[in-house]
């Protein structure tokens, strides 16, 4: 199963709502944009840039262009398939970000620990992505190697 796949919630509201959570619980900042196969969704809060960046669906698939009998889909159908497709995305996010907000309020974690993989680093690249390959590494070779470089 997945979470909200028939939401009837539209993307833009799940967007506002995103943004209201956050400032109901201190961001000093949002932003969101989006190309074709990803949106962004970005926020400032606690002396932190946090991102997520929300892989949407490719418009083209065939889970969207062929019926379950392997039938071209008329445009209309395929056009409401992939538009329920994004309104879940959004409202997974939306649920993420509450989630790690309450977590934090609520006193069962810190906001660096919820937010730690999104967090924006000086140079402009998450902590995700600056540690994804040696995460990828120490698991390949048993040996933990500095994840994340920091400069002296």
């Amino acid at each position: 199963m997945v979470y909200a796949e028939n939401t009837t919630v539209d993307s833009a509201k799940s967007r506002v709502e995103i943004e209201r959570t956050l400032e109901r619980y201190g961001a000093t900042g949002f932003m969101y944009g989006s190309q074709a196969e990803k949106a962004v969704v970005g926020f400032e809060m606690q002396g932190r840039t946090v991102r997520f960046i929300i892989p949407l669906p490719d418009r083209n698939s065939k889970r969207f262009t062929q019926t379950a009998t392997g039938r071209v889909a008329s445009a209309d159908v395929a056009s409401k398939a992939y538009e329920q497709a994004v309104r879940q995305k959004w409202r997974a996010l939306s649920l993420v970000v509450k989630a790690k907000l309450e977590a934090v309020e609520s006193g069962i974690s810190v906001f660096e620990e919820e937010f730690l993989a999104n967090i924006v680093m000086p140079g402009g690249s998450t902590v995700y992505e600056n540690i994804k390959g040696g995460i990828e590494t120490a698991y390949q070779t048993g040996k933990v190697s500095p994840l994340l470089q920091l400069e002296r």
